[in-house]
């Protein structure tokens, strides 16, 4: 760095309260709205079984949902650093979250628009795409206040709390949706499903849920003064040849971050693979109820809940590579399991013991990174790790359509997925784990 730091920084939490690292997890609180409602297990369902049910031609709407979130993470790669960096550069680190969460929020809403019919499965699909890719801007400076609510010490157990709090958001809210919109006619609500009206309420539901627990972040977890980053505040355009600048000196003097980005970008697009086909692969291959997929949901997030606290807890005192690792090893042995096993009760088994591994995967892979990040440059890091993530979501996607049309069965989607994590493994077993954290450098 080239200015000093002190240790009482908003850029280092030594101060941070119980109730700002409470305040910074309720926005993963309020996340879960999008990712575990719209992507996983509610609104992307609806699109491939009910509102593409009857679409014409060859191919199928699950692999055009595949096709249009590969699209999206195009955009995320070219956007996601250079946001990243000026929002460290400017300050603003809270602003963007602010802004880019609403934009969500709006998407979110929208999506009440899309009918139970197959001329509206285009409209569903540029909203969750273009949700998707907004939703990934939002986790980069989100991601970078991490070590604003965290220390050397704590941080993979704040960071593991955070994870926590979103699957347990995804836990309530999926049960609110399935006991008071889907179940039976109507949920207990007992609201109208004609034009699938209650899945589109549920939309709403979504977009009210994330606004709520966005706010406690947005009013008490302090914004970082622009002092605090080395990062130079320059021209929008400019900021990608300073960007081209930072990653060949970063090249030259910490190659193992820029590996670790890339096999990050790998098995972290897996990871999103598992969230985004598991629901579709629950009911098409292994007969799961449609309205069973919302226990399963519930189910999963309690398993992933726990074991992203544990995983935080042996991240503090064994390190992120031990965890990730070890929970990207065990994921591809299930995922060859779930290859050869039928029925729903196999799928229960085989995937809840896949969700166990996918937190602490996720967490770890967090504060990974966090450890290597200078001081006040996270929001440039974690726009890297979003870029990279993003240049390469498109293999999971389009392996699991490729691997669908050539099986002929969303069975065969599995296969790309675990190809995506088994070379994102692969690549990380070269590099050595982070032996301390940067952020000692301020506090020491």
């Amino acid at each position: 760095m080239d200015d000093p730091v002190s240790a009482t920084s908003p850029a280092v939490g030594l101060g941070a309260t119980p109730a700002q690292v409470r305040a910074w997890s309720l926005w993963d609180w309020g996340s879960a709205a999008f990712n575990a409602v719209i992507v996983t297990f509610v609104f992307s369902v609806y699109l491939t079984d009910s509102v593409g049910e009857d679409l014409e031609g060859p191919i199928s709407a699950s692999t055009w949902l595949a096709w249009a979130v590969g699209a999206g993470g195009l955009v995320i790669a070219v956007l996601a650093p250079v946001t990243g960096q000026r929002a460290d550069a400017a300050g603003r680190r809270k602003r963007s979250l602010a802004v880019l969460t609403f934009t969500v929020v709006a998407l979110t809403a929208l999506m009440f628009l899309v009918e139970d019919d197959p001329s509206f499965l285009w409209l569903g699909l540029v909203l969750i795409s273009v949700g998707v890719v907004v939703f990934e801007l939002a986790q980069v400076p989100y991601f970078a206040m991490l070590r604003q609510v965290s220390t050397p010490a704590t941080v993979g157990r704040v960071s593991g709390v955070g994870w926590a709090y979103g699957y347990l958001g995804g836990i309530v809210l999926l049960l609110i949706c399935y006991f008071g919109f889907v179940v039976g006619d109507g949920g207990l609500f007992g609201l109208p499903t004609e034009n699938g009206f209650n899945i589109r309420l549920i939309a709403l539901l979504a977009a009210g849920w994330f606004l709520v627990f966005s706010l406690p972040l947005l009013f008490r977890v302090p914004e970082l003064p622009a002092e605090v980053s080395p990062v130079d505040r320059t021209g929008f355009l400019e900021s990608y040849r300073v960007l081209w600048r930072d990653v060949v000196v970063l090249w030259g003097e910490d190659r193992r971050t820029v590996l670790f980005l890339v096999a990050s970008a790998l098995y972290r697009d897996g990871l999103a693979g598992v969230f985004t086909f598991g629901a579709i692969l629950a009911v098409s291959v292994y007969d799961i109820g449609v309205d069973d997929v919302l226990i399963f949901g519930v189910a999963a997030n309690v398993v992933a809940a726990a074991a992203s606290v544990a995983a935080g807890r042996i991240d503090d005192r064994l390190g992120p590579r031990v965890v990730v690792t070890t929970s990207l090893a065990a994921m591809l042995v299930v995922a060859t399991v779930l290859l050869f096993v039928d029925g729903p009760l196999m799928f229960w088994i085989f995937g809840l013991l896949l969700t166990l591994f996918v937190g602490p995967a996720q967490t770890a892979s967090r504060t990974f990174l966090m450890r290597l990040t200078p001081v006040g440059r996270e929001g440039q890091f974690f726009g890297l790790y979003a870029m990279t993530g993003k240049a390469a979501s498109f293999l999971s996607p389009v392996l699991f359509g490729l691997f669908v049309l050539i099986g002929g069965d969303d069975r065969w989607g599995i296969i790309g997925i675990m190809l995506v994590l088994g070379a994102g493994l692969a690549l990380l077993l070269t590099l050595a784990g982070p032996t301390g954290d940067r952020a000692d450098e301020v506090v020491a």
